[in-house]
C-alpha cells in the first residue's frame, strides 16, 4: 500500500509537467494559434514538395518558415512573450511574417513558372495559399502592432508634457 501510495502523488505531479509544455485549447482555437498551426503546416508540405520535385533548391525557405512558425507557436502556447519583456514579439513575428509573405511569393512564382514537374507545380500551388496565410497574418499582427504602440504613446504622452513644461518653467526664472 505504501508503495501505491507513494506512486499516486508522482503521477499528477509529471503529468501536470507534461501538460505545462503542451498548448492550451484555448489558444490551439484562438485565431494567432490557428495561423501559426497553417503556417507550419503549409511550410511543412511545401518543404516536402519542393524535395520532391527538380525544384530542390528552393527548399531552404519552407524548412526555415516551418521552423520559425514552431518557434513562435511554442513561445506563444508557453506565454513566453508575457515572461521576456525585453524582445518585442510582436514586431519580430511581424517582420517574419512580411518576409516569408514576400519570399514564398517570390518562389511560387519561379516554381511555377519554371519547372515543369507535378512536385514543383503543387509546391508553387502551395506556396500562393501560404502567401496568403502569412499576409493576412501579418495584416492582423500589424493592427495589434499599431495598437500596442498607440497605447504605449498615449502612456508615454503625460510624462513627455510634464518634462517640456518642467523645463520651460526652469528657462523662465
Amino acid at each position: 500500500m505504501d508503495r501505491s501510495e507513494a506512486e499516486d502523488p508522482d503521477r499528477p505531479a509529471s503529468q501536470s509537467g507534461i501538460r505545462l509544455l503542451l498548448p492550451s485549447r484555448e489558444f490551439l482555437l484562438s485565431r494567432k494559434g490557428l495561423l501559426l498551426l497553417a503556417e507550419a503546416g503549409l511550410s511543412f508540405i511545401i518543404f516536402i514538395c519542393f524535395i520532391a520535385s527538380k525544384a530542390s533548391s528552393f527548399l531552404t525557405v519552407p524548412l526555415l518558415t516551418f521552423l520559425l512558425a514552431l518557434c513562435f507557436f511554442f513561445a506563444y502556447s508557453l506565454k513566453l512573450n508575457e515572461k521576456f519583456k525585453v524582445t518585442y514579439w510582436l514586431l519580430a513575428y511581424f517582420l517574419c511574417c512580411v518576409v516569408a509573405a514576400v519570399i514564398y511569393f517570390a518562389i511560387s512564382i519561379a516554381a511555377v513558372s519554371k519547372y515543369s514537374d507535378g512536385a514543383a507545380k503543387a509546391a508553387g500551388v502551395f506556396g500562393f495559399i501560404a502567401t496568403i496565410v502569412y499576409a493576412v497574418d501579418f495584416y492582423m499582427t500589424f493592427n495589434g502592432l499599431v495598437t500596442s504602440l498607440k497605447q504605449s504613446d498615449s502612456s508615454d504622452a503625460p510624462e513627455q508634457q510634464r518634462s517640456e513644461e518642467d523645463v520651460s518653467d526652469s528657462d523662465s526664472d
